[in-house]
């Protein structure tokens, strides 16, 4: 259980860090002139609408997972950890592909604040994070309480995370090599993923 914790943990602070999760609600913000308490709050109602997607998919998956745990002869011990792994070396190879929603052209010609805001909030819902997706599947192998405390850590930290970070860039108080941030983002998810199945194998 400290292992898939630990790597939910890691996937859900590195989601929050994933430039291209805030950094288009910042480029409409500025481009339409608006204050940071706005920028601050639109942020909130994407984060939550991605975090929402995300977790009804974990939810899914753990129950998913508890089933097949039931019914399948050794899926804690060797499927579940199979799959990670899988992942993992997937992300990996992919890092330098990062398949996470980025505002287009037709969304920054839109004029209606409203418009805006609904098209930013239904994109981030159609596009969850399936770096996590695993632990939701592992976690349902072991203890219901266990996907709630994932999709609970996930949420807050996501939410929390993307809101303070852009609440900083906005001000132009963080400046860092993004483009760096993500392209490695791929990297650390697939050596998270694969670590952690390789550590279930040995602790049960």
């Amino acid at each position: 259980m400290i292992s898939i914790i630990t790597g939910a943990l890691i996937i859900s602070l590195l989601h929050a860090v994933i430039p291209n999760h805030w950094l288009p609600v910042i480029a409409i913000g500025r481009k339409e002139h608006w204050s940071i308490q706005e920028v601050t709050k639109v942020t909130l109602i994407c984060a939550l609408a991605h975090g929402v997607s995300t977790i009804l998919i974990g939810v899914l998956l753990g129950v998913l997972g508890a089933k097949l745990d039931d019914r399948v002869t050794h899926f804690t011990n060797i499927i579940a950890p199979v799959i990670l792994i899988s992942i993992g070396l997937i992300f990996i190879y992919r890092h330098h592909r990062h398949k996470h929603f980025h505002v287009d052209s037709e969304l920054k010609r839109k004029k209606s604040k409203k418009a805006i805001i609904t098209a930013l909030t239904i994109a981030m819902f159609l596009s969850p994070c399936m770096e996590i997706e695993a632990y939701f599947l592992l976690a349902g192998t072991q203890a219901g309480w266990l996907v709630v405390l994932i999709a609970l850590m996930y949420l807050v930290i996501t939410t929390t995370g993307m809101m303070l970070l852009v609440r900083y860039a906005y001000k132009g108080l963080l400046k860092l090599n993004w483009h760096s941030i993500e392209h490695n983002a791929g990297i650390i998810t697939g050596v998270t993923l694969v670590a952690t199945g390789i550590i279930s194998f040995f602790i049960q």
